[in-house]
């Protein structure tokens, strides 16, 4: 009896060790088990008329939407038809500095009073585009940062337009889509700009924080004339972005 006893456990512990997994293994049963997180666009259940018709895929070009002059509402049809955009925040918010004065920061924090004590409040700016022709911009606030920068990226995204470049500079007429094809101003709050296009080389002739918009759209080469408070970031890019959704006036009267 204490033979055979003996050689059960022996073969029970083989089966142990045959049943342990190996080094190489372990990686692969790893990635087996690792569950895969859902998109946004998995989770996507259409409420508008035009986002079914994009869930559907009966329109497949955001250009289509453009020209027929509908309003976007949901920020996954353009996760759909645009899946390469890309993001800038703004420097809206302020916090003393080493030396005296103020540093700019992502985020702007504001605190009101409540019987309970201070309650704080982050507002972001943002502003996304495809460096090719299309750019949005938007403001959202929210309790944490990391939710008022992700909320104002989807609301950017219905706010998305089409900027019309070309080469309106005398100096250069090479015809390419490297600035804008004419003068333009916009106005957000004191703030007021000029838009006037620039010949190939010369570069974004304004300050960082213009260049982030002009960058995203696909701007490479304009002159900025700028009016009012321009410290205040936010009414600074609506009023390029003002002056880059006219740069199709004329195309509507034609039409």
């Amino acid at each position: 009896m204490p033979e055979e006893e003996q050689k059960e456990n022996e073969v029970e512990e083989k089966k142990k060790v045959e049943a342990v997994p190996t080094e190489e293994e372990v990686p692969a049963v790893a990635e087996e088990i690792k569950p895969v997180k859902p998109s946004a666009l998995d989770l996507w259940k259409p409420k508008t008329a035009l986002g079914k018709e994009v869930f559907e895929g009966k329109i497949t070009d955001i250009e289509e939407i453009f020209k027929s002059g509908r309003k976007i509402l949901e920020s996954e049809i353009v996760d759909k038809l645009v899946p390469n955009l890309k993001s800038e925040i703004s420097l809206i918010g302020g916090r003393a500095g080493k030396g005296g004065g103020a540093q700019r920061i992502p985020v702007r924090i504001t605190a009101t009073m409540h019987r309970s004590g201070r309650r704080f409040t982050a507002s972001a700016f943002v502003v996304i585009g495809n460096e090719d022709g299309l750019v949005g911009m938007s403001k959202a606030s929210a309790v944490e940062p990391r939710d008022a920068i992700e909320k104002a990226i989807q609301k950017a995204k219905t706010k998305i337009i089409r900027v019309n470049r070309g080469c309106g500079s005398w100096e250069c007429g090479c015809g390419e889509a490297h600035s804008i094809p004419f003068k333009t101003t916009g106005k957000a709050g004191s703030v007021k700009v000029q838009l006037m296009p620039a010949p190939k080389g010369v570069g974004l002739v304004a300050d960082d924080e213009s260049k982030k918009i002009f960058r995203l759209a696909g701007i490479k080469d304009i002159w900025v004339k700028t009016f009012g408070n321009t410290s205040s970031h936010v009414n600074l890019i609506s009023a390029i972005y003002d002056a880059l959704k006219k740069l199709y006036v004329y195309e509507r009267v034609e039409e």
